[in-house]
């Protein structure tokens, strides 16, 4: 190994100059000898019977080569869509009312799919698209959980009697509403986690190629092996006649970690036309296609003794789940999301009623978080909420409260167990990073009619996706364990296969870095593969922070293996070694930090400033600490992305999306980041529970911001008396709550 290349070190990316001069290798640059091009034609309705389709106009037009509906897939028997994780509720598991790849007899969202079209060229099967004339009985839509659950709501689903997917509980009731009956104090919020969209650089791509006993799929996915087994149970294949390939992906987060109408679809087609198939979807068709994220609403209590210690959180949230249930979603709006409302600190007793709904929308799965954020936006706006009532500094209220470093292995009332972390040591750095102390000079003199707040936010996380035996327990049809193999050729150079996937997180590095420290080999002697069934036969993805704590470790026993095989440097001439490895931990690794940040309102225009941001995150080992701070920055950028700016919106008597384009849907730009950023990372808590002591650090940004940020705010307004607004406080929001009369 060549100094500056092992775990710690920050060597040069080494896929950016490839993605720089471009010559990454997406799905739309991929094309295959005979191949035609794909156009859906999608339902412009939220909720309509679909009575007749008459593709006649479209099959005659020149180049067109098949137009296909749901009929026809029910002909071929193709099976419905399954989640991998309905999780398992109060009485029983999440109904899975059946969804078909091309709509059958109903739609339920604007831009389901209802038909397909295949022609020689995409501009000629746009145009045909545009001929199939669909009859349809307009329905009424629902578009909020709220009202979904009203009697007079539009039946769904039959499967689902008042389009309930599921209720599902955690803690103890009995002991919570104990807790509050003797309490000193309590406080509630009432708060929205509002809708947003993935928008990754890279639409979604698909190319299918038949071959006689199965397919090859390219597609944008961070889970090929998963969207493989789907796959194989909706077409009745086995899965060593399908492969899935993920080649370069520009951006995943979370959304493109999901199994997708449009796979199935292409994946049949393909097949029946016995052509390969290619569709690449437009930011329009993107905003009305792919997977949502977030939309909760909650009502939250917390109960305190004289001195402000936590006694008790009681939490009720209602989860728009949108109109079917994705791979994941019913699991990260219940499991996931509850099992952090303890967060950093210690509470005796809790209590968490979640209802899943279905409504006329586009279906909610992970989106970069996934559960965590909204935990963490309860639990930090409670704790803000008692410091008011008792008058107790922010700060040392959260103080009080946080689980000690000498209580560790903690076992919490929502459930996890914690193996270790020093929240104390997280806390008290931050504070002095972020020049806490210092704010109140920083307030005033400040420039007129302009405000300064500064918020808090303490989170944890369960990264490390696994471990398999809770998601297994708590109703998911797979194992999130994750697979290595090493390969040495007779003239050394190592080729390590994984069956996670790099989209952005600078897997090639990462990975080689972790090899190279191990076999004390030179990285230019290491390649990565990562994302080709074909490659590797078992895998699980990269999401839920989990490559290098789960990916890693499997990497990291591989080479270990290797080594115990008695392969050295220099030997490896004799003959190819080969070296296999799995990992499934025992426990999530839990990530943690302490964000602080400042911002700027002008009560003028109600526009937003972050004059400064503070991170402290305990991610555990950190492999590379420039890709570690770059995660870091981008998950902020995310969050305060759905603080300021983000919001889908559906009209509510139509469900029309009313946010599908830039044009309506804001994203953070340069202005809209901190002026300052400083950030840190602890290791002096590393994970127990893997070999390599790591945590998972892309998520964390993503899952402070939003708190830090409209605790800021309400922070900044607080002389004026004035209620800060739901998610996103964009300037049209702020100035109607800061003139009311207007």
């Amino acid at each position: 190994m060549k100094p500056g290349e092992g775990i710690g070190a920050a060597p040069l990316r080494r896929e950016d100059s490839r993605f720089i001069t471009g010559h990454g290798r997406y799905v739309a640059d991929i094309d295959a000898e005979g191949q035609l091009y794909c156009a859906f034609v999608r339902s412009p309705h939220a909720h309509a019977r679909v009575l007749a389709i008459d593709a006649m106009a479209a099959r005659t037009m020149p180049g067109v080569h098949a137009v296909l509906d749901g009929s026809a897939m029910a002909a071929d028997g193709v099976g419905t869509m399954r989640a991998l994780w309905p999780v398992l509720g109060v009485d029983g598991p999440a109904i899975e009312p059946p969804r078909f790849g091309l709509a059958r007899g109903t739609v339920r969202h604007v831009g389901e799919p209802v038909a397909l079209v295949v022609a020689a060229t995409q501009m000629l099967a746009d145009d045909a698209a545009l001929a199939v004339a669909v009859d349809y009985e307009a329905l009424v839509a629902v578009t909020t959980a709220a009202e979904a659950l009203q009697p007079a709501a539009p039946q769904l689903h039959a499967e689902a009697p008042g389009n309930l997917c599921y209720r599902y509980e955690r803690g103890d009731r009995v002991r919570t509403d104990a807790a509050f009956m003797a309490a000193t104090h309590s406080v509630r919020v009432n708060l929205v986690n509002q809708r947003v969209a993935g928008c990754a650089l890279e639409p979604r791509a698909l190319l299918a190629q038949p071959s006689k006993h199965g397919l090859t799929l390219h597609s944008t996915t961070q889970v090929p092996h998963h969207v493989r087994k789907l796959l194989c149970e909706e077409l009745g294949l086995p899965e060593a006649a399908v492969r899935v390939v993920a080649p370069d992906v520009g951006g995943g987060f979370g959304y493109k970690g999901k199994h997708y109408p449009e796979e199935l679809v292409l994946a049949w087609a393909s097949r029946r036309v016995g052509r390969p198939l290619k569709w690449v979807a437009t930011r329009s068709e993107s905003f009305v296609s792919d997977l949502q994220g977030r939309d909760h609403v909650t009502e939250a209590e917390l109960a305190l003794d004289a001195e402000g210690m936590f006694l008790a959180v009681r939490v009720q949230s209602l989860v728009n789940l949108g109109a079917y249930v994705s791979t994941m979603g019913s699991a990260i709006s219940s499991a996931v999301y509850t099992s952090l409302l303890s967060g950093m600190y210690r509470t005796p007793v809790l209590f968490a009623e979640v209802r899943g709904v279905f409504t006329t929308t586009l279906p909610t799965d992970a989106y970069r978080g996934a559960g965590r954020p909204e935990a963490c936006y309860v639990l930090e706006h409670l704790a803000d909420a008692a410091a008011r009532a008792l008058d107790i500094d922010r700060a040392e209220l959260r103080r009080r409260n946080l689980i000690p470093v000498a209580a560790m292995p903690y076992a919490t009332s929502a459930g996890p167990v914690y193996d270790c972390g020093d929240f104390a040591r997280v806390f008290e750095r931050a504070l002095v990073l972020g020049d806490y102390a210092g704010f109140e000079a920083r307030r005033g003199p400040v420039a007129a009619r302009t405000l300064r707040g500064i918020g808090i936010a303490c989170y944890v996380e369960s990264s490390g996706v696994g471990p398999s035996k809770f998601a297994r327990a708590g109703g998911a049809r797979i194992d999130l364990d994750e697979h290595a193999e090493i390969r040495v050729a007779p003239d050394g150079h190592i080729t390590a296969t994984l069956g996670t996937h790099s989209h952005g997180q600078g897997h090639d590095t990462v990975f080689a870095q972790i090899l190279a420290q191990e076999l004390g080999v030179a990285r230019d002697k290491i390649s990565v593969i990562e994302g080709d069934t074909a490659r590797i036969a078992r895998g699980t993805g990269t999401f839920g922070s989990r490559s290098v704590a789960v990916g890693g470790s499997a990497l990291l026993l591989a080479a270990r293996d290797l080594l115990a095989q008695g392969w050295r440097a220099g030997n490896a001439a004799r003959r190819e070694w080969i070296a296999r490895a799995s990992f499934d931990p025992v426990s999530f690794a839990f990530s943690n930090g302490v964000h602080l940040c400042e911002v700027e309102v002008d009560i003028d225009t109600g526009e937003i400033a972050v004059t400064r941001y503070t991170a402290v995150d305990d991610v555990g080992t950190v492999i590379h600490p420039v890709i570690v701070e770059g995660q870091l920055h981008g998950g902020v950028a995310q969050g305060l992305g759905q603080a300021l700016l983000e919001a889908c919106v559906y009209d509510a008597e139509t469900g029309q999306l009313l946010s599908g384009s830039f044009l309506d849907y804001g994203l953070p730009r340069q202005p809209h980041m901190p002026r300052r950023f400083d950030s840190e990372t602890d290791e002096s808590q590393p994970f127990t529970h893997n070999p390599l002591g790591a945590k998972g650090a892309g998520e964390a940004g993503t899952i402070a911001a939003p708190p830090a940020l409209v605790l800021a705010v309400r922070d900044a307004l607080r002389s004026l008396g004035v209620t800060v607004p739901a998610m996103p406080l964009t300037p049209a929001r702020m100035w109607r709550a800061l003139n009311p009369r207007a």
